[in-house]
């Protein structure tokens, strides 16, 4: 645990230091609800719901997949020599789930003010919001590792992306209606069944494969 929680201390020190890269982020979000909120107003739950996810989504792109891409391959050799691979990584998933957390209350905060919170079960939309918030950590983790070790190549990113997310926006979105609308969404516990066992598939597709990445 020491050496993870080491790097995870260094991801986040690192990132205070460079807070224009954090302040960046917060305000690309908050600029995103802004506009939404000057073209749509208020929205009805379906859409409101529609609305955050979608930025949740490009929100994660420009936080938690910077994590691997802002590693130089020298890095790379380097800590190879201190740490193993999977406590490396583990450490690089822990801090894009600290980043998207955060991103995730700041447009929860946003959303309120500016498009209105329509919660009518508030334990089943914060519990989806913090499954999204580890899904979209996960995924994106995992392939900023990937396109990290194909040349720093972001646009692989979009490419592998997209059967990934697909599935788990499909399943967020679902389970989101159930805290923001007054009509019952069934086998909702089966939802969240599916979508923890995809991120516990992910982490362990993570796991397995980045060892290999980090010997290439």
């Amino acid at each position: 645990m020491s050496p993870l929680l080491t790097l995870l201390r260094k991801d986040v020190v690192a990132e205070w230091r460079h807070k224009h890269m954090l302040f960046g982020v917060l305000l690309y979000v908050g600029s995103m609800v802004f506009i939404i909120y000057a073209m749509a107003g208020r929205p009805e739950a379906s859409v409101w719901n529609v609305l955050f996810w979608v930025s949740q989504l490009f929100a994660a792109v420009n936080a938690a997949a910077r994590s691997f891409l802002a590693e130089s391959a020298a890095r790379f050799r380097y800590y190879a020599t201190l740490v193993p691979a999977r406590t490396y990584f583990l450490s690089k998933l822990l801090y894009g789930l600290v980043l998207q957390l955060l991103v995730t209350l700041a447009s929860l905060l946003l959303f309120a003010v500016l498009l209105g919170l329509p919660l009518y079960r508030p334990f089943e939309f914060l519990l989806t919001a913090f499954l999204g918030s580890l899904s979209l950590s996960l995924v994106f983790t995992f392939l900023s590792a990937i396109a990290s070790r194909a040349g720093g190549n972001a646009a692989l990113m979009a490419i592998l992306g997209f059967p990934l997310l697909l599935p788990v926006l499909m399943m967020l979105g679902r389970m989101a209606l159930a805290g923001i609308t007054a009509v019952e969404t069934p086998g909702w516990w089966s939802l969240v069944g599916a979508l923890t066992g995809l991120d516990a598939l992910l982490l362990a597709l993570g796991l397995v494969l980045f060892p290999v990445l980090w010997k290439e």
